[in-house]
């Protein structure tokens, strides 16, 4: 049996990985794998991973490493990664979750990571703008200038929509310096390995999405589909 494309989205956070890991999946067929959601699935579900990882979560610190894998182990399994293919939106984010990473995909490894790039100032007003859903099941985004049609009530499933409590300012610019630190190396393993594929984020989505598949097109990561 054939296996299922293997890539990776990396970026800022709020540089709109979520919105390209979901047109990619429905272009694809293959699963998207959001850790920071089955984090906090297990956070609003209180296990033990869940309460574990709050405490980090709740002062705007990245989670650590042992704890992402344990969640990305689990993932692997409920979902039969290794034969569907997979689409991680925001993993890794350090080189030792790619140590990690690579180690459970042996011998074939990824086929492309996609790093979105985009100015802090822009994740910023982002970041600080969005409210999401409560629900962990849904989990809709919303923004104070694009808001649920009643006031605050998501549109899909009826529950609360309110503002993450790591996304206020002082929480991003920590989450994003902390990125900064940790994704650095670990943007120049991937290029090095001729793996990286960067793609500049300040556009719409659909065009975000066009300029990402143009270049793993043209990089024969995937094949050209005909328009006729």
């Amino acid at each position: 049996m054939t296996r299922g494309l293997r890539l990776l989205v990396i970026g800022k956070q709020g540089s709109g990985k979520g919105t390209l890991c979901t047109s990619f999946s429905q272009h694809f067929g293959i699963p998207h794998i959001s850790t920071g959601d089955a984090l906090r699935s297990a956070v609003a579900q209180q296990t033990k991973v869940g309460l574990e990882a709050k405490s980090y979560m709740d002062v705007g610190k990245l989670v650590p490493d042992e704890l992402v894998m344990r969640i990305v182990d689990e993932l692997f399994v409920a979902n039969d990664l290794l034969n569907r293919g997979f689409l991680f939106d925001g993993f890794p984010r350090t080189t030792h979750q790619a140590d990690l990473l690579d180690a459970l995909i042996a011998p074939e490894g990824i086929d492309a990571v996609i790093d979105l790039e985009v100015a802090t100032d822009i994740v910023v007003e982002r970041l600080s703008s969005r409210r999401v859903c409560t629900n962990p099941e849904c989990g809709a985004i919303y923004s104070l200038s694009a808001p649920p049609k009643v006031k605050w009530i998501c549109d899909l499933c009826g529950s609360p929509v309110s503002q993450r409590q790591d996304d206020t300012v002082e929480k991003i610019l920590q989450r994003l310096a902390d990125y900064e630190e940790m994704t650095a190396p670990l943007i120049s393993r991937y290029e090095t390995a001729g793996k990286l594929v960067r793609v500049e984020a300040k556009g719409t989505p659909d065009e975000v999405f066009s300029l990402a598949l143009g270049q793993l097109v043209a990089r024969a990561i995937v094949p050209e589909v005909s328009s006729t």
